[in-house]
């Protein structure tokens, strides 16, 4: 069984305000491990039909990160290293799979990987992350609230992407 992971409001990957982000949504799949599903607009491509490899980049890093969030409250994390494989052309306008798993957490610091797939189960890219705490006394001070970290109903999503249009 799935759980739906919180969105923010302005984040690129996952702000569901954010007119030109991707308004994705993560689902916390099993222990250590996330998944979503994504068909990504041509204006987010590099090459007519393929997605952008900083995009590519940008929703591997996400997943990872997405892995170690799931803590009340939610553990965030820097990037400190993201090391990419691009297997095969992402394309635009496709449904895409989005998979992230942990590997280690060795207290301030952890690590995961990260993979896109066509639907048929295809690998397009991978990526593994080397991840570092945020500052106690940012994760402390910070207001979730503002940021409108939450989980958005159907609805609010639908909402948030039709404005976009």
């Amino acid at each position: 069984m799935s759980t739906r992971q919180p969105n923010s409001r302005f984040c690129f990957v996952c702000g569901v305000k954010n007119p030109v982000g991707l308004k994705m949504v993560f689902e916390q799949t099993g222990p250590g491990e996330v998944s979503a599903v994504i068909t990504v607009p041509e204006h987010f491509e590099g090459y007519p039909g393929v997605v952008h490899g900083g995009i590519t980049a940008a929703m591997l890093d996400e997943a990872a990160c997405r892995v170690y969030m799931n803590e009340d409250p939610p553990r965030f994390l820097f990037t400190a290293r993201l090391e990419i494989r691009y297997r095969k052309n992402v394309p635009t306008q496709t449904p895409l799979r989005l998979v992230g798993k942990a590997l280690k957490d060795r207290g301030r610091t952890v690590t995961a990987h990260s993979a896109l797939y066509l639907e048929d189960g295809t690998l397009l890219a991978e990526g593994e992350a080397l991840m570092v705490d945020v500052p106690e006394e940012m994760s402390r001070d910070a207001d979730l609230d503002a940021v409108g970290w939450r989980v958005y109903s159907d609805e609010e999503l639908a909402s948030a992407t039709s404005k976009q249009s």
